[in-house]
């Protein structure tokens, strides 16, 4: 089964990716914010990782950034959402960004694009 990991800090978003992932298949763990999902990375390696932005203690860029540092991680690709008008620089080999509000089925579509189906 594939794995993602989503990461965002408002409750009600994290809860509908998770929800929504889970019903199309995928392993699904969770994170509020940069710092915890980058140790969620190195400690199971997920095949996507989908994060908000704009977050407390390490934000999505950052993450990111971190992500394609490593070795391991920097192969994992990435989808970046905000609600931000101009998309920031992503400096990762694999990485998308999308604008919220981001439907569903784009959503879907973009992870079976980067990883495939469940």
């Amino acid at each position: 089964m594939k794995k993602i990991l989503v990461v965002d800090d408002e409750f009600d978003i994290l809860t509908t990716w998770r929800l929504v992932l889970e019903m199309e298949g995928y392993e699904v763990s969770t994170a509020t914010n940069g710092r915890n999902a980058l140790d969620a990375a190195r400690s199971t390696t997920p095949d996507l990782v989908i994060t908000d932005w704009m977050m407390p203690h390490m934000d999505g860029v950052e993450l990111i950034r971190q992500l394609a540092a490593s070795e391991t991680l920097g192969r994992v690709p990435v989808i970046l959402m905000s609600a931000a008008a101009n998309a920031p620089k992503l400096e990762h080999p694999n990485a998308r960004f999308h604008r919220k509000p981001l439907s569903i089925d784009q959503l879907i579509e973009s992870v079976r694009q980067l990883i495939g189906s469940a």
